[in-house]
C-alpha cells in the first residue's frame, strides 16, 4: 500500500474514532466519570411521600422494592438525589459509588411492625438484628431492622443473631459482599438455566 492510501485510511480512521467518541459523550455525558454512578431521579425534597410509587424498582438489582419492603431502604442525598433501595446490600452499593455525595437522611423498615408496607425510619432510630435466620434480600445473612429494641429481642430469642446500630449492619454489608455477589451470580445464573429449559420443553 502506498504511502499516501495509508495516510487517508489513518485520517479517516481517526475521524471515525472522534466521531463515535463525541456520540458517546453525547449519549452518555457522565460515563467514565464519578457522576455516571448519580441517581437518576430528579431531586426530591420529600422522598417519603409516595416513596414506593416514586422509587418502585432498586437501580442496582432491579428488584421490585415493594415485594422487598421489609428490607427496602432510602438514602436522600445532600442535593436532594434520591436512591429507592431493595435492600442494605444495595444501599452500601449506592453509598459506596456517590463517595462525593453527602448522605443527609437514610432510612430503614421497622420489620417488626405489622403494617404493610412496612414504615421507613431514619437508622439512627433503629436496631439492628445481623445474622438471624430470617430471610433477607440480597444477602445470606440478615440484616433486619427494628424500631423497637424489645421487639428486637423476641426475634433475636427466636431466630438468633447479634444487635448492632446502622453503621455495624453496613459495616458487615461490606464484609458480605463478595459472598453475597457470588451467590447472587449463581442464583441468576440458575433461574436463567430454568427458564431457558421451561422455553424449550
Amino acid at each position: 500500500m502506498k504511502r499516501r492510501d495509508m495516510l487517508k485510511l489513518t485520517l479517516a480512521a481517526t475521524a471515525a474514532g472522534i466521531a463515535t467518541a463525541a456520540h458517546a459523550q453525547q449519549a452518555c455525558p457522565t460515563d467514565g466519570t464519578p457522576a455516571q454512578f448519580t441517581p437518576k431521579k430528579p431531586a426530591d425534597a420529600k422522598p417519603l411521600e409516595n416513596e414506593l410509587g416514586k422509587y418502585p424498582k432498586c437501580p442496582y438489582c432491579g428488584m421490585d422494592r415493594s415485594e422487598h419492603h421489609r428490607a427496602r431502604m432510602l438514602v436522600q442525598y445532600s442535593d436532594d438525589l434520591v436512591d429507592g433501595v431493595c435492600s442494605i446490600h444495595c444501599l452500601s452499593l449506592s453509598l459506596g459509588v456517590n463517595i462525593d455525595r453527602e448522605p443527609k437522611n437514610i432510612w430503614g423498615p421497622d420489620y417488626g411492625a405489622t403494617a404493610e408496607p412496612r414504615p421507613l425510619v431514619p437508622v439512627e432510630q433503629l436496631t439492628y438484628l445481623i445474622g438471624a435466620d430470617l430471610k433477607h434480600a440480597m444477602t445470606k445473612r440478615s440484616k433486619h431492622s427494628f424500631a423497637s429494641k424489645e421487639v428486637a429481642e423476641q426475634f433475636r430469642q427466636k431466630h438468633g443473631g447479634e444487635f448492632g446500630d446502622f453503621n455495624e449492619a453496613l459495616k458487615q454489608s461490606y464484609l458480605d459482599m463478595a459472598a453475597d455477589v457470588a451467590q447472587i451470580r449463581k442464583n441468576r445464573e440458575e433461574r436463567r438455566k430454568k427458564a431457558m429449559e421451561q422455553k424449550r420443553g
